[in-house]
């Protein structure tokens, strides 16, 4: 398997076990090292043993990262381990990066499939190469055809192709999805005056479905600020709902704000930046976000396990 890189290089690497997994991976990461090219690799930790226990003493010379933690919520992974790593590093930069393996919940799904396609629009013109391996045996066909469409190039044991599916914005609305409603939910609406009480109201009903203290206070933060966001740049006003389902705290800011930006909360924020860092520290701080983008609203959808 050969990955070539270029000025901007996002491929799918479609594997069938172990060995064609490290035939497809390990190459690509020591050309990049006898280049003098920055490396991360994340990956689920399974992969991540894998590649560190074939790279030997080279390992050290490359950042790992387990995706599975730090890409536990898809919506950190461009601000939180893509863009944080390449926006340190100047010159070429390689990126093993695995976002979407058999483990993932159907929930999680569609924030996976999003976030590979806007990886193509939050790297143009940058001196960078991410390869997306993607397990084609334990995958599921519709998985494995958004892989064609979010990635401009594949790669497989057959070689290098031109992806004919390629069509990253079909894959970004194709998602773009009303979320189902909850059976049960407490409600609240709220404006400017109220930004106090809808903080107090989400902290009560997080605290009465069980969550753990550290994590009740991550959910009055995100919704601090969605709510602030919903006031300042939104309608002036919104409603939020908070209920407990499947393991989680769900918790959904709903405004007539229209968020036209798909990269919004996806960038991490630039030193002395003023502003722009509230979708982002929700994106850090939640175990899933998900959003329904229409004209004249905007649903954020927030999700904490138990």
């Amino acid at each position: 398997m050969t990955v070539t890189a270029g000025p901007f290089s996002h491929v799918g690497l479609l594997y069938s076990g172990d060995s064609e997994y490290l035939d497809g991976t390990i190459p690509y990461i020591l050309e990049g090292l006898k280049h003098d090219e920055p490396v991360a690799v994340a990956v689920p930790g399974r992969n991540l043993g894998l590649i560190e226990a074939a790279l030997g003493d080279a390992a050290a010379e490359v950042e790992l990262i387990d995706m599975s933690e730090a890409g536990r919520n898809p919506g950190r992974i461009l601000p939180g381990v893509l863009l944080a790593f390449a926006n340190n590093r100047p010159g070429p930069v390689r990126i093993i990066g695995e976002p979407i393996w058999a483990g993932r919940s159907a929930v999680e799904y569609p924030a996976c499939a999003q976030h590979e396609a806007l990886i193509n629009f939050a790297f143009t013109d940058r001196d960078l190469s991410i390869l997306c391996p993607y397990d084609r045996t334990r995958l599921e066909d519709d998985v494995l055809a958004d892989a064609e469409r979010t990635h401009p190039i594949l790669s497989g044991a057959e070689g290098d192709r031109p992806s004919p599916g390629y069509a990253p914005d079909a894959v970004v609305e194709k998602y773009n999805l009303p979320l189902p409603e909850p059976r049960s939910a407490d409600a609240f609406r709220f404006d400017l005056g109220r930004l106090a009480a809808v903080r107090r109201f989400a902290q009560m009903r997080a605290e009465e479905s069980g969550l753990a203290h550290d994590r009740v206070e991550d959910l009055v933060l995100a919704v601090a600020e969605l709510s602030a966001n919903s006031v300042l740049h939104g309608s002036g006003n919104g409603v939020v709902r908070v209920w407990r389902e499947e393991g989680h705290v769900l918790c959904e800011v709903v405004d007539e704000g229209t968020l036209s930006d798909p990269l919004a909360g996806r960038r991490p924020a630039l030193p002395g930046q003023l502003g722009g860092r509230g979708l982002v520290l929700v994106n850090q701080v939640a175990d899933l976000v998900r959003q329904y983008l229409r004209p004249g609203s905007t649903v954020t959808r927030i999700y904490f396990r138990v």
